[in-house]
Parts: structure tokens; sequence; C-alpha cells
């Protein structure tokens, strides 16, 4: 007799004994049902529809080959315009880089025509003499109104200036330049392609126009020379222009008063004025803006009181209180020699010089 779960007639021949159904392991979940392409009618539909026992049903829409398509139309999208602004960027530049040309420089010293005057208070000589209205360090220095140019922008001009004014005031105001012997602060503001020749300048100080380390920065002989106001007087300006798609320029054109005394001298020593004017000419590339450094191109100084007859390549000295300048002057120029324009010597104007 057969168990509960077998066909009245038994067990159909050929059938898996004790009644294993062998699909019985195949499980029809609502996803499989949902996924055939044949649906059977219903006996309803076949009756009224005369329809074919089954009918194809149409293949499913899958949302992932939807999301990829989109996720990667946008991708080649933001690529396309990542490319699109590189190429055509305003202040893009594709040029290569211009090599940087040496320093220029000419340092020529102003001899006074008689004593140096002097007096025991700075103050007073500065109010008796053409710096009476100069501002105090890097005050004189103001940044000017700047503008974007064709191809460089407000920010980048800014930038520009602002590396010509921090050389400024490295290389003229701080005192560790002044009467001291560090120049790390004014070499890293400079285009790495100039450090060659600045180390040279003060490796070995030559009057070849190229290798003066007065045409760097200022600097006095400690042995000689301190200040005696620390507070110096400024008054110039400085001005940004664009030469080309790829170069920026600024020039600046400052005039620096410092009150000097002897070096060995006490506090109560007499106090003399010292006038250097600077006119600069810097060059920036895109690199330079990035980097925060500058290619120093053209250096002219003019100082004074100086004697003709002192070398003022590598260190200034100035005339102090009471001094006269010696006699003589540089040694004799040869035309034909194309670097040696530092070989001159001016006059002091009596106006420059305080009244007192």
């Amino acid at each position: 007799m057969g168990g509960p779960g077998d066909p009245p007639e038994g067990t159909p021949e050929g059938g898996p004994v004790g009644g294993e159904d062998e699909y019985r392991s195949v499980v029809f979940d609502e996803s499989f049902v949902r996924a055939a392409r044949l649906q059977e009618y219903s006996a309803q539909e076949r009756m009224t529809d005369h329809a074919p026992a089954v009918r194809r049903r149409p293949p499913l829409r899958r949302g992932l080959s939807r999301q990829a398509l989109i996720l990667f139309l946008l991708i080649a999208l933001a690529f396309g315009t990542a490319i699109y602004m590189g190429v055509r960027h305003p202040y893009q530049n594709s040029a290569v880089r211009r090599p940087v040309e040496p320093l220029r420089m000419t340092v020529i010293p102003l001899a006074p025509a008689g004593k140096v005057p002097g007096h025991t208070d700075a103050e007073y000589l500065y109010g008796h003499s053409p710096a009476a209205q100069y501002r105090v360090g890097a005050e004189g220095i103001p940044l000017p109104a700047s503008r974007r140019t064709a191809h460089f922008s407000d920010s980048q001009v800014v930038s520009a200036l602002t590396t010509a004014k921090d050389y400024i005031v490295r290389s003229s105001l701080d005192p560790d330049v002044l009467v001291g012997d560090q120049v790390r602060a004014v070499r890293v503001l400079l285009d790495t392609d100039q450090l060659d020749q600045f180390d040279q300048s003060f490796a070995h100080p030559a009057a070849d126009g190229r290798h003066a380390p007065t045409g760097w920065l200022v600097r006095f002989d400690p042995a000689e020379t301190r200040l005696a106001d620390h507070r110096i007087r400024v008054q110039g300006s400085l001005q940004a222009a664009e030469t080309d798609s790829s170069t920026l320029e600024v020039t600046a054109d400052h005039t620096f008063v410092y009150a000097l005394r002897p070096a060995t001298a006490g506090a109560r020593a007499e106090v003399s004025l010292f006038t250097v004017r600077r006119e600069l000419h810097f060059r920036f590339d895109r690199d330079d803006l990035r980097m925060h450094t500058a290619q120093l191109v053209v250096s002219y100084v003019q100082a004074g009181p100086l004697s003709c007859a002192e070398d003022s390549t590598n260190r200034l000295h100035p005339l102090l209180a009471g001094e006269t300048a010696k006699a003589g002057g540089p040694a004799g120029t040869d035309p034909y020699a194309t670097g040696s324009a530092t070989a001159l010597c001016g006059s002091l104007a009596t106006g420059a010089q305080p009244k007192v």
C-alpha cells in the first residue's frame, strides 16, 4: 500500500522510488517567474481572446546598464571639459620658457664736494634734509593699484609686485643684511637660474658689471659703520607691465636714506646721512609667479657720500660726519671691455646733504 503522499494507483513505472521528485530541489521564486520569456495565458484569457496557450514577454530592462551609460557620459563630459579649459584658459601659456638673463649692474659712488655734515641727533638731520617727508621702512614702498593684463590675472600682477617689494625690503632694509653677512634672505627670492651668478658675486666679487655684491643688495662694512637709527627713510615707486604673453616686468625706483655713525664710536658720536638710490628691473614668468621668486635683470645704483678712491664692489664704505673724499678715483676704464661700466664716479650735489 502506498504512503500518504503516493498516487492512488501507486508510483508510476520508472518514477523515483519512495515518491522522491527529481525537480523538488528546483525553487521557482518570484524573480525566476518574472524573468521567464514565455508566459502562459490564463484560462479566462484563452476563452475570451482565442489566444494561443502561451505568449512571449518583452525582455526586462535592466537599470544597471542605463546607470552605467549615464556615468560614462558624465565622466567623458568632465574629462573633455578639463582638456578644453587646459587648452583655452585665458591665462595658460604653452610657450617654452626662455632663458633667464644674467643681472646687469652699475654701481656709481657719489663724492661730496666738502666735509660730510653731521649732528648728534638723527631726527634733526632727517628733518633738515630732502628726506624730511619720506616714510619709514617698508611703508615707503607701497604697492600700486594693480589691474589684470591681457594674459595675467589681478592676483598674478599682485604676486609680481609683492615679490619685488619683498626683495627690496630684504636687500635694502634688513639690518642683518645691511651691517652683517646675511644674504640668504635675499637669495631665496631669486630665480634658481640666477643663483650661480649670485653666489659667484659674493665668493669672488668683481667690478665687471656682473659680480658686484652691492649690485644685489645694500651692505656696509660692520667694522667701519653701524646704523644710528633703524628707522630708515624710504620713498619711491613700483610699476608692473606685461611685456609679452608669458612675461611680467616690475620696475622699481626707490631712494633710501640711512643714519650712520662710526662702528667704534659711542652713542654720542655725530651721525651723518647716507643716500642710496636703487633702480631695479624685475622679470617674472609663470614659474616665478608660482614659486614667489624673481629674475633681477637690471640694477642701477647711485650712493653717497662715498670716495671714488674706495672700492664699492663688495661693500659700501660711506664717508661719515666730518670726513672728506680722498683724492684719486677708480682705475682707468677700458672702453673695449664691455662689462666695466661700474668704474664710474659722480659728484654728490650740495642740496642732497642735510643743512646743519
